[in-house]
This record gives C-alpha cells, structure tokens and sequence, in this order.
C-alpha cells in the first residue's frame, strides 16, 4: 500500500529506508501534490487518516542525479557572507533601539541588564537546538518543518501560520513606524504617502532573485554594526566625562536607581519584581529573529559551513551589541526621564537618542535617527523575506494551497511574496485612531508567535535527538553538534511555556481587566485552535512516534551536494569572513 500527504520523499530513499522499519514512517508517508488543491476528498485512509494512492508522487524539483535545483524551487544562493549578516541583522532591530525605553522605565537599568542577559542564555539555548537541526537537513523555514516532521503535521501547521501571521501584521507595522521616524524631522507628508513609497520599494525588492535581498541585508547589518560600535565607544566617552555634564559614572545607578520603581504594587520589593518580570517578557519579544538562520537554511549556499558559524557567532554577537548597549543607556539615562514617554514620533522615545541629547551632542541624533530608520527598512524588507519562506514551505508541504509553492526561474517565491506583501496595507490602519485600535490587536495576537516558535524549536530538537538514537546516530557525527544537550533544550522549553503563560500578566492585577486579557492571551487560543483544525483534518495521532519520525529527505540531497570551499585569499576577503 501506497501512501500520500504533505511531506515529500523519493521511491529510492523509501526502498533505503526499508531495512529500518517494516511501514513506512508516518512522515513519509507525506507526498506533496503540486497539481491537487489541499481541499480535494480525502481518498481511502491507511488507518492514520494519511490519503492513500497507488503509485508515489515523486518531487520533479530536483534533479536527483545532478543535486541541481529546478526552477519549481528557491535557489541555494546566499553566500557565507550573507547568512552571517542576516543572522546578525536578525539580532539588531528596532527591538533594540527603540524597544528597550519600557524596560529601562519599569525595571531600572540593572533590572532590565540582568533581564536581557537572563533570556540571552534561552535565545543561545534556542540556537543551538536549532542549529543542530538545520545544519543535519537545511531546509527554507526550517523550524516549522521539523515541528511538522518531529512532533505532527497539526503542529507544524499551527507554527508555520502564527509565524507567518506574525511576520506579515509585523510588516504592516514596520511600514507605519518608517513613517513615524521620518516625522521626527517633518510632519508634511502625510503618513500614508510613506506608507505607499516603502509599500512599493519593499515588496519589489523582494520579487528580485534571492542573491539581491543578501545583499541588500548585508550591507544594512553592515550599517547597523558599524552604529551600534560607534554608539558603545561614543558612550564611553561619554561616561568618563566628555558630555556636557562631565563624567556621568554610574550616577543614574545609585539613591535606588539602579531597580526602578517597578509597576502596579505598593509594596516597593515586589514593584520592582513585577517591573523586572515585564521587563523579561520585553526582552524576549526584542531577541526574536535570532532564529532568521532557520529560514536562510534552504537558500544558502554549502548550509553544513555556513549556518554553524552563523550559530556559533550568535552568542557573543548578543553580549556584544545587546549587553554592551544596554549597559551604556543605562549609564546616561536615568529610569524616569521623562523623554522615554514621548509620544511626538516613533524614535523621539529611542534610550539610544537620549542618551545621545542627554550628553549634548546636537548632531548625532539626527543622524542615529536615520541609522533607525535604515533598521526600521531592513526590517520591514526582512518581514516579507520571511514570510514569504514560511508561506512557500507550507505550501511545498500541502499545509497551504499549492499555488503559494510557485517559484520563478530566479528562485523567488514569487506568489507567497505577492500574499505577504499584500498584508501591509493594513499599515494604514495606523491613519485613523479607530483604525490604529484594531491594529494594536492584530499585533497583539502575533507578539506571542514568536514564542511558540522558540517552543517548538526546543521540544523538537529534544524528539530529534531522540530520533537519533533510536537510529543508532552518533552527535558526535553530526556536521554541527550543540552544546550542553539535552539540558540546555530542557531549560529553554521549560522556561519557553512559562513566558507563554505570564506574558500577559499584567491583565490579572491590581483588578483583572477582560480586554487586556484577551489581547494578550487570544494568540495562545489561536495558536491551538489552528493545531486543532489540522489535528482533526490528518487524523494523525497527537506525536508522531519516535521510530517514525522523517531525518531522511532533504537530507540525503545535501549530503550528495559538492560545494567548493575556497579560503579567503585578500585581506578585503579575510575582514568580511571574521565580521560576517
């Protein structure tokens, strides 16, 4: 008997896959159908609800002999450089220079320091299960193929379109805010002409080959390494007393600065608890996109060099530009300047352009404004980006209609780019106040996708390695294996599925507020609603069992690809491969 479903496999990888079990893993029993629409009648069932035809549907996308991808496919075209700077670019965005003013306010400068560093060792926990996993089979959107693959097509259908939802809506609001910067300096133009030009720029940018949007996030991560070292050694300065006010110190650290006032309670001790707890749950919201490396997977050139280093580095780049920065705005600006609640446009409350204006430096902020500006683009550019590859695997793996797997001979997804682009008109919602209320909801809802991402990521990996073992797979041979695993991956789902569940607890003090509960926690219905859709339309059982979990496709073609690994030769060469 014959089966078929979303994932796709080979008749030979089948037969060589015989010898390990007498039925076909459930996974393999997935089949994408290209020509068949995801509604079409279920057809006879093999007992786990899986459709069930009488010959395999082999994937015509890629040459099997010669490991060429077709045109039906995105391209492996992102070099070594690209990847490290999209990982980077992932770590450094609007979260970090302008996000940061609500932690500063209600956790103090210490507070939110020992907050950031305390979810920077879940985000290392998070990269390193993924690692482990997209390097072994580097696949577009890889975090959501393997929850489909290690835990059940209902989860990886749940996951892939909450972060899908989460990248598009956070698109719309990246289009918006570009124009909110822009009024920093001038309230001529109408918001919405903004919106239009980035609008337009963006999304064609996206339908060039996969090669230019490298390029293009290259050099923007570029920037934003270059502005976030500027910042740090113009801050040091700063502090020893080069400002206007002479030597800063730790001045805004002491008299009970150092912790804030916290929020809510009366009682100061458990104020500053509360106010550390929020400031938590803002860091981990601001470290989302360190997991870009999963999506770049499947269009990156020799993925078994790239994507480790891309890992290994992510560490250090968070201490360096997230931990350094955060430490220096703490030092010049204090916890209750009144310049953190400034509403007249977007960055006028950024830390990073007080701290700027509070040392008196009457230049700069125009021009770190426009560094924000630069990150804000890159972001929105890097929203599509993602989006679309997310869209384009479901549809590859029939949890979308098959029309969003189209792929133009360049490589480019070019219907699920025009579907996720499409979701930025809703950026003019922010035009009108009525408007700008149903828009804070929407964002609502995909503030937590990110974090059941960063979950799925961690139980998957844990299943993997499961998987591993009951295949007699040594870590030891894989092309990137983690670090301080299982534990690591424990610590991160555990501490994961706590956030999830505190994340709005705001809502339950001093009096529960019903409107604030539901913006915060109606993501957390939705997520499982759509798992429960999907759980319903495979009729498969709730976990995948551990000896039919899929490790083989997409894997096997990697491992036939040859890529020539030529060493830096030019010194220009040898700087971009210790930066990048």
């Amino acid at each position: 008997m014959d089966y078929k479903g979303p994932l796709e496999f080979n008749q030979h990888e089948l037969d060589s896959s015989k010898e390990n079990t007498d039925k076909p893993s459930l996974n393999e029993t997935y089949v994408k159908e290209y020509d068949r629409s995801i509604s079409s009648p279920p057809k006879e069932n093999d007992g786990y609800g899986y459709r069930v035809d009488n010959e395999y549907d082999v994937d015509d996308s890629v040459d099997g002999e010669k490991g060429e991808v077709r045109s039906t496919e995105v391209k492996r075209a992102l070099k070594p450089r690209h990847v490290g700077m999209i990982a980077l670019g992932g770590t450094i965005g609007t979260g970090l220079f302008v996000g940061i003013s609500e932690p500063l306010q209600n956790a103090g400068p210490v507070g939110m320091l020992i907050a950031y560093l305390f979810m920077a060792t879940i985000a290392f926990s998070v990269m390193q299960s993924l690692g482990e996993m997209a390097t072994y089979i580097p696949v577009t959107s890889a975090f959501s193929v393997f929850s489909q693959r290690f835990l059940s097509p209902a989860f990886g259908a749940a996951n892939g379109y909450m972060y899908w939802f989460s990248w598009s809506i956070t698109f719309a609001l990246e289009l918006s805010v570009i124009g909110q910067i822009v009024q920093y300096w001038t309230f001529k133009v109408p918001l919405a002409a903004w919106i239009s030009i980035f609008w337009v720029l963006i999304a064609g940018l996206n339908f060039c080959p996969v090669k230019f949007y490298g390029e293009f996030e290259f050099w923007i991560a570029f920037i934003k390494v270059v502005a976030i070292v500027g910042f740090i050694i113009y801050c040091f300065i700063m502090v020893c007393g080069a400002g206007k006010t002479g030597p800063v110190g730790f001045r805004y650290w002491r008299h009970g600065y150092a912790f804030g006032d916290g929020i809510i309670s009366k009682n100061k001790n458990e104020a500053r608890f509360l106010g550390w707890v929020s400031s938590l749950i803002n860091a981990a919201f601001t470290y989302q996109g360190t997991e870009l490396v999963g999506i770049t997977a499947g269009e990156a050139a020799n993925p078994r060099k790239t994507v480790p280093k891309s890992i290994k580095r992510t560490l250090w780049r968070i201490l360096i530009f997230y931990i350094f920065s955060l430490l220096f705005v703490g030092l010049l600006v204090p916890f209750n300047d009144h310049g953190l609640q400034d509403s007249r446009s977007y960055a006028a409350s950024s830390p990073f352009i007080l701290a700027i204006k509070n040392s008196g430096t009457k230049a700069l902020p125009d021009i770190f404004n426009a560094v924000i500006l630069t990150t804000v683009i890159s972001a929105a550019n890097s929203d599509v980006y993602v989006g679309s590859r997310v869209m384009y695997s479901m549809a590859r793996n029939r949890l979308a209609p098959p029309i969003l797997a189209k792929a133009s001979k360049g490589g480019v997804p070019y219907a699920a780019v025009l579907f996720t682009s499409a979701i930025g008109a809703l950026a003019y919602l922010e035009t009108s106040s009525s408007g700008a209320n149903v828009f804070n909801w929407l964002m609502n809802i995909t503030g937590v996708a990110g974090f059941f991402s960063w979950w799925l990521i961690s139980w998957s990996h844990l299943r993997f390695m499961k998987a591993l073992k009951q295949r007699g797979i040594s870590r030891n041979d894989l092309p990137f294996k983690a670090s301080f695993m299982p534990w690591i991956a424990i610590y991160s789902f555990f501490f994961m599925t706590l956030i999830i569940l505190v994340q709005g607890f705001t809502c339950f003090t001093p009096h529960f507020q019903a409107s604030d509960f539901v913006a915060s926690y109606i993501s957390v219905g939705l997520f499982f609603v759509i798992w429960a859709v999907f759980q319903i339309w495979f009729r498969c059982p709730l976990l995948v069992p551990i000896a039919e979990i899929d490790i083989d496709t997409d894997r096997r073609d990697v491992d036939a690809e040859v890529w020539e690994d030529e060493p830096p030769k030019t010194l220009w060469d040898k700087f971009w491969n210790i930066v990048a």
